[in-house]
Order: structure tokens, then sequence, then C-alpha cells
């Protein structure tokens, strides 16, 4: 007789507890929308700060920063972190492509902007949900987020994260 154990991983367990704080639909589709331009304007507040070494350029908070988080999404999962890793890449081309644009102060204030927008979406989704974000119990969830967005999309691609 053989009992064969399942392991579950971390990654499961965490989009378990934010799926399930996240089962409106509505509330879901913004997610889907909400999430990455949160993780975006974030990745461009950060690359807003000026580097404390002159011959760094704008940009280096925000690569520090996205290579930390990816090294945590490659942790729980190589290839949602090959998906995270792409995502990020793109994140900070756009930083770069809107500085060249518009300015430093320009990418700030756009960053600020869709933060600010992004999180009122966020809040009213969760009204709908009648639940409270999962950050609230538990930062880590601020990185989840991204991670479980670019799951369901792995999903819909027929996938394995």
């Amino acid at each position: 007789m053989s009992t064969t154990t399942q392991v579950v991983r971390p990654i499961d367990r965490y989009f378990a507890s934010y799926s399930d704080d996240h089962r409106n639909a509505l509330n879901q589709r913004i997610h889907v929308v909400a999430v990455p331009a949160i993780l975006w304007s974030v990745v461009g507040l950060l690359w807003c700060i000026p580097p404390l070494i002159t011959w760094f350029q704008h940009g280096i908070w925000a690569g520090l920063a996205m290579f930390t988080a990816w090294c945590f999404y490659n942790r729980l999962s190589r290839s949602l972190g090959i998906g995270m890793l792409g995502l990020l890449f793109v994140c900070g081309c756009v930083c770069r492509l809107l500085e060249a644009q518009i300015g430093i102060a320009g990418l700030g204030w756009t960053a600020l902007g869709v933060f600010v927008v992004a999180w009122i979406a966020q809040f009213i989704g969760h009204k709908f949900e009648g639940r409270k974000p999962s950050f609230l119990t538990d930062l880590t969830y601020l990185l989840i987020g991204p991670a479980w967005v670019m799951a369901k999309l792995f999903r819909q691609m027929g996938w394995k994260y």
C-alpha cells in the first residue's frame, strides 16, 4: 500500500488565500487592470528617486526593487519568475521611454496619477467584493497581486505556473 502526499507549494497557498478575497467577477476584472498599473506606477515612482552616486542614472532604485521582486517571484515559481521578469522589463522600458519623452518630473507626475487612480479602482472593486484587500492582513500580498494576475494570464493561455 502506497500513500502519496501532495506537497502544496507556497505560491499555491498564497494564490488560494488571495483568490478567497477576490471572488467577485467585477473585482477580478478591476484587479487585472489595476494591479499591473500599480506595479508600473511604483516602478515609475522609484525611477524618479535621484541616485545617491552621480555616475548612476535615474532608475537605479527601480532596477534594484525590480530585481528584488523578481527574486521573490522566481523563488516561488520559475515559470512565473520568467513571466514577471518580462513584465518588469516592460515596466522599466516604459519608464525609460517616458523619461526621454516627458522628463523625469513628467514621469513622476504620470506615475503618481496612475497610482492614485488604480488604487481608487482597487478599493471600489473591494467594495463590490465586500472584503478588505489581502495586503491589509499581510503585506506580502502586495507582491502576490501581480503574480496572481500573471498566473491568471498563464491559465488562459494553457500554461502552467
